[in-house]
């Protein structure tokens, strides 16, 4: 008996203890359902925001125009936006219409944000459970928007007692100097004024020195590369110092030499000026021809390089033009004497002719030299007039080579098709027995 009397008390405080435990989480349940108003009468509808991170928390007010009309039930990120679950007061949604859109205020500067419901200008229907509100996107709603998200984070950086302590030591530094601070600013006003004219020219100057500074930044490596170099050059300089003082003490005897020079011949030298003036003032009329003569003597270089055979490795190639002149009579004492007539100044005749196409005259012609007799024109068969005691068909012939060729090779060592062209050039007047000239 006393095995099941307690067997059964054993069940009783067991059954007890469940009671007592399903109660204790009833009640559990019960308060936090109260808590969160589950047994409240809402109605439950959506607000879409653009972006996350709207510093929204679960239980934050729904408010419109001031006036606590819900809470918020749930925050959820959806993609790159979010959607708020509102629980709406079902006694005021008599005064929300369905085409309410809502922004995301803060309390205070440093507080959580609330959603303020926006009522529109032209109201619909009535809200109901299920409708979703949109975010307010209207641009002062945009600008209201950007002043907090670029203000806040400036704000919450910001430590409060901090601030508060910096606010204090200003105010007490301002206390009874406002007329001070008054004349302070009007000066300030009147500088300012003063300086607004000046604004464009002070806007140039910035934009110039923006323009020079991008100058330099571009040149930069070319500057740093110089100065580099020129360490090195100064580096050399330091090493050649002892040479450098040679120099500069060989310089200063120098000068000192020079100038004793000068002052010992100063008279020589203005005599001189003077007695080569003349010289000067011909070489400077005739300056302008040195270019063109200059140009002719160098432009023979090779004509006369090749008369002589320079470079040539085989006889044909090398060909010699000799042309045979006239004679204009036994000079005349007192009469070919050399003369200076010619007074046409400086000139030049810039294209040299063909060989065997010397015209008799340069084109503005004969130079007045003061000879008595003039040179004797050409053959139009390009050989010498009578009387010049050659006989012109033979000269420069094929002819003639072969025979100067025969006669030159014993004395050369070779065969007469080995002896050069330009043999003719110096043994081909003795064997004539005439006067000729090289031109």
């Amino acid at each position: 008996m006393s095995t099941r009397r307690e067997l059964r008390q054993r069940l009783r405080y067991q059954l007890l203890g469940l009671i007592f435990l399903v109660v204790a989480a009833v009640f559990f349940t019960t308060t936090i359902a109260v808590y969160r108003k589950v047994f409240t009468p809402v109605t439950l509808v959506k607000l879409e925001t653009d972006h996350v991170g709207s510093q929204l928390r679960v239980g934050g007010d729904v408010k419109v125009r001031g006036m606590l009309v819900g809470e918020i039930r749930a925050v959820r990120a959806v993609g790159d936006h979010a959607e708020l679950d509102l629980a709406l007061q079902p006694d005021k949604t008599g005064v929300i219409p369905a085409n309410v859109s809502a922004r995301l205020l803060p309390k205070t500067l440093f507080g959580e944000r609330y959603v303020a419901l926006q009522l529109p200008e032209q109201p619909q229907r009535h809200i109901e459970a299920g409708d979703v509100i949109p975010q307010d996107r209207s641009s002062s709603a945009i600008e209201l928007e950007q002043v907090l998200d670029h203000v806040m984070p400036l704000l919450q950086a910001v430590q409060p007692e901090k601030l508060a302590s910096t606010l204090s030591a200003v105010s007490t530094a301002l206390d009874g100097r406002g007329k001070q601070l008054g004349q302070t600013l009007v000066q300030l006003s009147d500088y300012l004024g003063k300086l607004n004219p000046s604004l464009p020219d002070l806007k140039a100057d910035i934009t110039g020195l923006a323009n020079v500074s991008a100058t330099y930044d571009k040149a930069a490596p070319d500057i740093l590369q110089a100065l580099s170099d020129l360490t090195t050059t100064s580096r050399t300089i330091v090493e050649k110092r002892q040479g450098l003082s040679d120099v500069y003490a060989t310089v200063t005897t120098a000068s000192v030499d020079l100038t004793r020079f000068l002052e010992v011949n100063k008279d020589n030298l203005i005599r001189l000026t003077t007695a080569v003036q003349p010289t000067l003032d011909v070489l400077a009329k005739y300056a302008p021809e040195y270019p063109c003569l200059l140009k002719q003597l160098a432009g023979s270089v090779p004509n006369a390089e090749l008369a002589f055979g320079k470079g040539t490795a085989h006889p044909e190639v090398s060909r010699v033009t000799i042309e045979f002149t006239a004679s204009r009579g036994k000079y005349l004492p007192g009469v070919d004497e050399p003369k200076y007539d010619d007074k046409r100044g400086p000139r030049c005749y810039p294209q040299v002719p063909k060989p065997g196409h010397w015209p008799q005259y340069p084109p503005d012609g004969a130079v007045k030299d003061g000879a008595s007799e003039p040179a004797p024109p050409h053959q139009p068969d390009g050989t010498l007039p009578g009387g010049s005691g050659t006989t012109g068909s033979m000269i420069g012939s094929a002819d003639e080579q072969k025979l100067i060729d025969l006669l030159v090779s014993p004395a050369m060592n070779t065969s007469p098709d080995q002896v050069p062209d330009w043999a003719g050039l110096l043994v081909g007047p003795l064997y004539r027995g005439a006067e000729v000239e090289l031109k």
